[in-house]
């Protein structure tokens, strides 16, 4: 990303700015309530609570972290602090940033921050840019959309060549437009490609095809089975395992 990105302190928060937006940019942006009715509830996919954000020239996400399972009626919006560029918005803003930097079809990440409770935990937020006209995998399930389904497993294929490990890949997490994108980058990693490779990457895909059967339930399971075929397909062409 031309330019980079710069850290801001305003009103508590603790946030990471990209270039193009650092002289506009308000940690008033990270609460949906500065929007008003220019915020939309993401209503599918993801456990964290998001919004569609649309105001002049900015188009995007915001996304608060939450958690899941038993801890969420804990502290559903509290992390422990353990370092600055370890905080999850953080990790996943700068992670965003470097795929950006090589030309992977990701959201390109417009700010992030975090504010500490106590000293002790952090509530955090991230802005990243909508993509225009994005429709969810989960969306292609009719007979034909093989060739699609190629192409995804192409673009997976792209990804974990480049070492790029995705904590939740799921039928809502990957998105169609003008290209195909992989979005939600939260706990994601670049690991190093060494011997054990192979055995995170099927885990990857174990994971994505558990999520087909589950989304795609109601799908015939002959369409279902051939749509899989064809992202393997896109896969096992785009490279050697």
């Amino acid at each position: 990303m031309q330019g980079g990105y710069s850290e801001v302190r305003q009103r508590g928060w603790f946030c990471l700015v990209s270039a193009p937006w650092k002289d506009s940019f308000s940690a008033d942006w990270l609460m949906p309530e500065h929007w008003g009715a220019r915020a939309e509830p993401v209503t599918c996919g993801g456990r964290g609570r998001a919004w569609f954000i649309e105001s002049g020239n900015l188009s995007a996400v915001l996304r608060h972290f939450s958690r899941g399972g038993l801890p969420r009626h804990l502290v559903e919006k509290h992390y422990i602090f353990i370092g600055r560029r370890r905080v999850r918005s953080a990790a996943e803003f700068l992670l965003l940033h470097e795929l950006t930097e090589r030309g992977l079809p990701v959201p390109r990440p417009i700010a992030c921050g975090y504010r500490l409770r106590a000293g002790l935990t952090y509530r955090a937020a991230i802005l990243v840019a909508r993509i225009p006209d994005a429709r969810p995998l989960a969306a292609y399930v009719k007979p034909g959309d093989e060739p699609l389904w190629y192409q995804v497993g192409a673009c997976i294929r792209r990804f974990h060549d480049a070492g790029v490990y995705h904590a939740d890949l799921n039928c809502m997490n990957i998105l169609v437009a003008d290209q195909v994108y992989l979005i939600d980058f939260d706990r994601g990693a670049l690991r190093p490609q060494d011997s054990g490779a192979a055995s995170w990457k099927q885990k990857n895909l174990g994971r994505l095809l558990r999520s087909v059967n589950k989304c795609l339930a109601d799908v015939d399971g002959t369409v279902r089975e051939r749509l899989w075929q064809g992202l393997l397909q896109g896969y096992e062409r785009s490279g050697a395992l």
